[in-house]
């Protein structure tokens, strides 16, 4: 199993913002996506999931899903977390998990029992409206409604942006907890300290494209491209 991204080039209405970005995901690894605000990091996110207008081609499993519906994209087994942690702020935590839920993908891996097992803080917090979690609260509700649906790889965008340092450090532990279970996670994160402490392989993006594949290693042992392209 595994995502390979070709030749992509994604368009805001006459905005040209990805240009012909290639990258691969194989089966159980994680895949550190990096790179400055306005790089194309989340849109090239959107555009594996169908929400952006783009051209080029985006294979999962060797099945073309460019120009498929998001909905449909997510039923092939992809996965997708967005920065802006959309829970539905009236439903209870337990709702917002069964709206997780994908009816055609009975027996997953996931239940209830392994979120709150996970997170144990969802579980005291089952009956709860999902608005009045804290911010770290909707970032672990989020996660657990993607996993609901069973995916075989997760798009995770910025799920460190604003929290806690403790919490930062339990969020890097499940994200090694979903390889172990052999999912794939295509991670964009702006910290590289967790990213690089987590990850397989980091690809760091500038003006829309990919300007680095390599090992983490090798990243940290690269301060030109570091300069150029991650440092503020």
């Amino acid at each position: 199993m595994s995502l390979k991204v070709s030749n992509l080039h994604a368009y805001y209405g006459k905005s040209h913002v990805l240009h012909g970005v290639n990258l691969e995901v194989k089966q159980g690894e994680i895949v550190a996506l990096l790179g400055r605000n306005g790089s194309g990091r989340s849109t090239t996110a959107k555009a594996i999931m169908g929400m952006v207008q783009c051209e080029g081609s985006i294979q999962w499993q060797g099945t073309e899903t460019l120009g498929q519906k998001p909905f449909e994209i997510a039923h092939l087994g992809l996965g997708y977390v967005p920065e802006s942690r959309d829970v539905f702020p009236k439903l209870t935590v337990e709702q917002n998990l069964l709206l997780g839920q994908k009816s055609n993908r009975k027996g997953g891996r996931w239940t209830f029992e392994n979120m709150y097992q996970m997170f144990p803080r969802l579980k005291e917090r089952q009956h709860t409206p999902a608005g009045v979690l804290s911010g770290g609260e909707q970032q672990m509700l989020t996660l657990c409604r993607t996993l609901m649906g069973d995916p075989d790889l997760v798009i995770i965008d910025e799920p460190t942006e604003g929290l806690a340092p403790k919490v930062v450090e339990q969020v890097a532990g499940y994200l090694k907890q979903l390889k172990s279970q052999g999912l794939s996670v295509l991670l964009i994160e702006q910290k590289l300290t967790i990213a690089m402490g987590i990850s397989d392989r980091a690809l760091v993006m500038g003006h829309g494209s990919i300007v680095f594949d390599g090992t983490p290693a090798s990243l940290l042992e690269d301060a030109n491209i570091r300069k150029e392209w991650l440092e503020v």
